[in-house]
């Protein structure tokens, strides 16, 4: 039996937390706004079981960011079968908020007619690539939805993060700078191999920059797509003294043929990394950009440590 000022019992009260004061409180948990625009991930090259298993981590990463997000997943070459094309998708997102609004009249409820864009697009590269973008533009203008498209992901120090991790994960690089061990397969020169031409090269260099001041040894990026050219650099690289060469994708993934990476790693002699792929800052970044476009502040800088 309990009285009004608590249990009779005498068992103690659990009372709720006062919110801490001052600026260094804990931020309130951020959330997608009610009726955001989704965040379509436009996914280019050849559709796969893998290529889709990637997609759907990234976006689980997003989701999980920022919980109430409505991501969805577009393949540039899709099929609309198994592998739907991004303008199918950003015609069924905008199929579906007219029929929520409708709905909503329907029921009698006070309803806002939308407007605004119907998706975010964010191109799922981590440098610009021209000729991909080309196709990503284009598919968005053949939905006839009101869409926004994003630029690409890096470059970015959490892209440099990414690539080390990936490195230290094959050999060729050590885990921590900080740590004062050794890797007997560590490299003392890495090519940082883009697609999408010099525009991508020259973009992939302001990562390499991070790169090399995180492992400490020299970065030189080269692009995949130009006959030549991961030849041209392993060799300024050895003619500047390194011995033992790394290669290093600057892709996602899906953007381009595996066999290229490792062709172009037995022209030069040298061990390769595997791509970013799903790595966690991936999606965060991924989310960035979506919430850049909509003006949504993030709960902490991205990259910031959590304390």
């Amino acid at each position: 039996m309990s009285s009004p000022t608590g249990p009779a019992s005498g068992l103690p009260v659990r009372m709720p937390r006062p919110r801490q004061p001052g600026r260094h409180r804990r931020p309130e948990p951020l959330a997608a706004p009610e009726g955001a625009p989704a965040l379509v991930l436009a996914v280019p090259g050849a559709p796969s079981a893998a290529t889709r298993g990637l997609a759907e981590e990234i976006v689980s990463i997003a989701r999980s960011e920022l919980p109430g997000l409505d991501a969805r997943i577009g393949y540039v070459d899709g099929d609309d079968t198994e592998f739907p094309t991004l303008q199918a998708v950003l015609a069924h997102a905008a199929d579906e908020r007219t029929a929520r609004y409708e709905q909503a009249l329907a029921a009698g409820v006070e309803a806002t007619e939308p407007e605004g864009p119907v998706g975010v697009v964010v191109p799922l590269l981590a440098g610009p690539d021209a000729a991909l973008l080309r196709q990503v533009r284009q598919a968005v203008m053949d939905s006839r939805v009101a869409a926004e498209l994003t630029d690409v992901l890096g470059p970015h120090p959490l892209l440099a993060e990414a690539l080390h991790v990936r490195l230290s994960e094959a050999g060729l690089a050590r885990a921590d700078r900080a740590r004062l061990f050794t890797v007997a397969t560590a490299a003392d020169g890495i090519v940082l191999a883009s697609v999408g031409g010099e525009e991508a090269v020259q973009a992939a260099g302001i990562t390499g920059m991070l790169l090399a001041a995180r492992l400490a040894v020299p970065v030189m990026a080269a692009a995949l797509d130009q006959e030549g050219s991961v030849a041209s650099v392993a060799e300024q690289l050895r003619s500047a003294g390194s011995q033992q060469l790394a290669l290093a994708p600057y892709l996602i993934g899906p953007e381009i043929d595996a066999a290229l990476i490792e062709a172009a790693a037995a022209e030069v002699d040298c061990s390769a990394a595997e791509p970013l792929g799903a790595y966690p800052a991936i999606g965060k970044l991924a989310l960035a950009k979506y919430t850049t476009a909509l003006g949504i502040a993030p709960q902490q800088p991205l990259g910031a440590p959590v304390r």
